[in-house]
């Protein structure tokens, strides 16, 4: 009854069939459960004790970062309250511990304004002076991608598995789907951004109906990430632009630029598609200055030269 291993399979697999995690997740706990089981060697789950368990969370507090050995002391925790909702365990010995820590504050990086201007300025360049059709047509798709992520504070996932019918251009309203498939519905502010998304659909409408997905590529696929990565680092680097950017740190400028133009933080957590407002009250640490009103007044975009 009491195969270490085998509850451990058995729970993964029950987390991908039944609870539907998504892969990262899922490979998220796989490294958690494995590493564990590699270092208790005790075979039998009925063999683990509280006292065995602070001692593995002690080693992890040891080897990792704040937010690390939570993370692991989490899938820990889920695990053990699988075994004891199957009765594959007379008692949860977590169920003696407790577990408290406090995580150090880490402030979000955000991308100075002048320079998501210069960024953005490179990938209006390379679509004036491209050479070649293929190039024209690849600017004008990263032009809507970075558009988008910088105008909707949007995560890259929601932005990859953004349908078209999820965009409506008219109304310029954005449906999005976000952590725990909880749906949002985000205006766009500004007339240049619907523009170029409207230019780069008419110009993607094939590749888009053979994906069914906003953003796709040239071979007719959805855009991956890891594209999108590799596009933010192409035109950093035309840009010359020292600062390494990712596609978070645009969700991070968006919401610190709302809050130090006076947004009320509700709304910018509505527009985060954040469950709790102590997540999106993070940003009041990095929010200095003012300026007008919300989104189409408000948002910084409405005052670049491109």
């Amino acid at each position: 009854m009491g195969n270490l291993q085998a509850h451990l399979e058995n729970y993964l697999e029950y987390c991908n069939r039944q609870k539907c995690l998504d892969e990262k997740t899922l490979k998220a706990y796989r490294i958690d459960l494995r590493q564990f089981w590699e270092q208790v060697s005790v075979p039998d789950v009925n063999e683990i004790t509280a006292d065995l368990l602070e001692m593995y969370i002690g080693g992890l507090h040891q080897r990792y970062k704040p937010r690390t050995a939570k993370r692991k002391i989490a899938s820990l925790k889920a695990f053990f309250r699988y075994l004891e909702y199957k009765d594959m365990i007379g008692w949860n010995p977590f169920n003696k511990i407790q577990v408290r820590f406090r995580e150090p504050a880490v402030l979000p990086k955000t991308i100075p304004l002048h320079t998501v201007e210069q960024f953005l300025a490179a990938i209006y360049q390379q679509r004036r002076t491209a050479r070649t059709a293929y190039q024209k047509r690849n600017a004008l798709r990263d032009a809507a991608v970075a558009e988008l992520l910088f105008s909707t504070g949007m995560r890259i996932s929601e932005l990859c598995t953004l349908k078209d019918s999820d965009v409506n251009l008219y109304d310029g309203t954005i449906l999005i789907y976000g952590k725990g498939d909880k749906e949002r519905r985000i205006q766009l502010g500004n007339a240049d951004v619907i523009r170029i998304l409207g230019e780069y659909r008419e110009s993607f409408l094939k590749e888009i109906q053979l994906c069914r997905h906003f953003f796709a590529n040239q071979a007719g696929k959805s855009l991956s990430d890891q594209a999108v990565r590799r596009m933010i680092n192409k035109y950093t680097s035309l840009a010359s632009i020292e600062l390494h950017i990712t596609p978070h740190m645009f969700r991070h400028t968006f919401a610190t630029s709302l809050l130090e133009a006076d947004v009320d933080i509700r709304y910018i957590q509505e527009m985060l598609g954040h469950s709790s407002i102590n997540i999106t009250e993070i940003y009041t640490h990095v929010a200095v200055g003012k300026q007008r009103d919300i989104l189409a007044a408000k948002h910084p975009r409405k005052d670049f030269c491109i």
